[in-house]
């Protein structure tokens, strides 16, 4: 059948690759919790091993190991050590960052949907009353932010939304509450306004060049949407 044949040419290949590598740990398909396999679509039950980014099946009693694709992108070029240090002092910002954005981004994506059949004066109470919980929740979060974190978090949120951090204050809080909002980001040296630009920015480059690297070796995972976007000329 199909499947089988793709799936002994995905073994011959993963074969190899532990061997030569002896990364790849596995255990039988039935020593994994019955309860958090999937099927195919072909009908084939498998467990996905998360942090390892594969498929587990067992055929004919043999445990077939599918690795997931992965994507290799050229890296970003450095003109000195001071622009490499800077790469990986990026990478333990955008470690810390990271949850706190995708924390962000969700509450952000579920407020536009809640709101999404609102009248405007619903909306505005909703919003208050939202803004008012998720203050109580993160504010302290976001002010132990360094300078370096919260350009960070500005850009990631730009990504994530295709809205700088300004927009999206204005279009929840009103013109007048943005303002301010970039006065105080302005304050913290974290323009709130400029957009997330890997074309043109280097700092911007580089963060995406960390993400990519992070998602593809497991240490962070893609939110929702992470992989369709695209960088513009």
């Amino acid at each position: 059948m199909k499947i089988y044949q793709t799936l002994l040419v995905f073994l011959l290949f993963v074969t190899v690759s532990v061997k030569a590598q002896d990364t790849v740990m596995v255990k039988p398909l039935s020593e994994y919790p019955q309860d958090q396999l999937k099927v195919d679509e072909f009908g084939q039950k498998y467990f996905y091993d998360e942090k390892q980014k594969a498929k587990i099946y067992e055929i004919n009693g043999e445990t077939v190991v599918i690795m997931d694709e992965l994507v290799l992108r050229k890296g970003p070029g450095f003109n000195n050590q001071l622009d490499r240090n800077y790469y990986f002092f990026l990478n333990k910002k955008l470690a810390r960052v990271y949850p706190l954005f995708v924390t962000a981004l969700a509450q952000y994506n579920g407020i536009q949907s809640d709101i999404a059949n609102m009248d405007r004066n619903s909306q505005k109470k909703y919003i208050r009353e939202r803004q008012s919980n998720l203050a109580n929740q993160y504010e302290k979060q976001l002010r132990d932010l360094t300078t370096t974190e919260g350009r960070v978090f500005a850009k990631l949120m730009h990504r994530g939304t295709g809205k700088t951090v300004f927009e999206i204050i204005k279009e929840l809080r009103g013109g007048w509450s943005a303002f301010w909002w970039n006065v105080k980001g302005n304050i913290a040296e974290v323009d709130i306004k400029e957009p997330y630009d890997p074309y043109r920015n280097r700092t911007d480059l580089y963060i995406e060049s960390l993400l990519h690297s992070n998602w593809n070796y497991g240490y962070l995972q893609p939110y929702p949407g992470a992989l369709d976007y695209k960088v513009r000329k």
